[in-house]
């Protein structure tokens, strides 16, 4: 069944967007576009600005219960924050992780988000594949290979013990696999290079923790003589499949290390802000996550990157709004193994979303600037209509299958 949707602005790749856009879809599939058209009659209508769909590099979805919890007490640090992270997930049941995910996930899909990173060290696959798929989004299930520190639940007894895990998962229509070395601290390089040369042979992304602290950094220098991404270099897990979630703290060799590869660096402003992580300046193909839930908004992860540099450095403009909106769509999908996605051009996957230009926070924008506008003033509240395989999952910002807030209401433990 061939469907059309006309844009009344998309975003196809350049700094200013095109006006009166025709994507027909077939298939799942975008099978062509125009610009410069009239509306037909049986066209579907995207208000505002039509962008492909955003793409969540880095989650962990059962983190959305602690949002607001964790402030109080005076002083902290990532590492008090990780204790009370620990508490929750030592209580979550398998139902209670799938009921998180769900309502997570549709939260997701209202902020404009299509595809997922889920970077699972609980080892819920068959809860977060259901709850991805009712949702309707798009899953990269990225099972994390943790053998030391942290709860029983996250440890596997050895990578071969984590490799027949993995093996057993079973994947739905719109979900995939990746790996994930959860950091330096939880996997010996032994270990790292039995999970990178699996991802390797499975052609599966990989993923790891990186530099998030200073303390990670000194520890694995203590240890290994290394920084985290040279231990990581060395063990053969860099790779154009490669991400570094957070490098919050990596030298410029490590950067160095990251474009060789071609691999990507994600970074997550909202969480790293949160936990007091600091300031880092992308390395690497630059792509976002919403981590800990703190806040679920990509476009205020995408601006915030370019904002805190600015905050650090004194100078405006390093990064433009192109290169927000790409680590927002095509290179985030990349990263999560969808090299078809997050694009508006034939043979693309149909995903999109439209976010409107007659809100309070974007009323008066120019054509012209639509792009800059969504990117350095949009905020999720703004999104109207977002589609996943050329199937509406959200229309005038309401959710078609999921009562997102009453979900979340019952999901988070009180």
């Amino acid at each position: 069944m061939r469907t059309s949707f006309w844009c009344e602005l998309a975003w196809l790749g350049d700094a200013e967007p095109a006006s009166g856009v025709m994507v027909d879809v077939e298939g799942g599939v975008i099978a062509g576009v125009m610009f410069g058209v009239e509306r037909p009659a049986d066209a579907r209508l995207l208000p505002g600005l039509t962008l492909p769909g955003l793409a969540n590099a880095h989650s962990h979805a059962f983190q959305r219960a602690l949002r607001g919890r964790t402030h109080r007490g005076g002083e902290g640090s990532f590492w008090t924050w990780r204790e009370q992270m620990y508490e929750l997930a030592g209580l979550l049941s398998s139902d209670d992780v799938y009921a998180l995910a769900r309502a997570t996930f549709a939260e997701m899909a209202l902020a404009g988000i299509t595809v997922v990173g889920e970077f699972d060290y609980l080892h819920e696959s068959e809860a977060i594949i259901a709850a991805a798929a009712e949702a309707g989004v798009r899953l990269t299930l990225i099972d994390a290979c943790y053998l030391d520190g942290g709860l029983p639940r996250f440890r596997d007894e050895s990578p071969s013990a984590w490799a027949e895990r993995v093996a057993g998962i079973e994947l739905g229509p719109d979900a995939r696999l990746g790996a994930a070395i959860h950091s330096v601290r939880a996997v010996d390089p032994d270990s790292a290079r039995i999970v990178a040369e699996a991802a390797a042979a499975h052609e599966w992304p990989l993923h790891a923790h990186v530099s998030e602290q200073p303390a990670e950094n000194e520890e694995c220098f203590r240890r290994y003589g290394a920084t985290p991404l040279e231990l990581l270099d060395r063990v053969g897990a860099l790779s154009p499949w490669f991400t570094a979630v957070h490098a919050t703290h990596v030298t410029e060799s490590d950067a160095q290390l990251l474009w060789n590869a071609g691999a990507f660096c994600c970074v997550c402003p909202t969480t790293e802000r949160d936990l007091a992580d600091g300031i880092g300046e992308p390395s690497g193909r630059l792509t976002l996550g919403s981590d800990s839930q703190a806040v679920i908004d990509l476009f205020e992860e995408a601006r915030a990157v370019e904002l805190d540099i600015r905050l650090a450095t004194g100078v405006r403009g390093r990064l433009q709004a192109v290169e927000l909106a790409r680590a927002a769509t095509i290179d985030g999908y990349e990263s999560l193994g969808w090299p078809e996605g997050g694009r508006i051009e034939p043979g693309a996957l149909a995903d999109l979303v439209a976010v409107r230009l007659d809100t309070t926070r974007l009323s008066g924008t120019r054509p012209a600037d639509a792009l800059d506008a969504v990117i350095f003033a949009a905020t999720a509240g703004d999104v109207d209509t977002v589609i996943v395989g050329g199937r509406e999952v959200v229309r005038d910002g309401r959710h078609l299958t999921i009562d997102v807030a009453s979900e979340l209401a019952d999901a988070i433990p009180q």
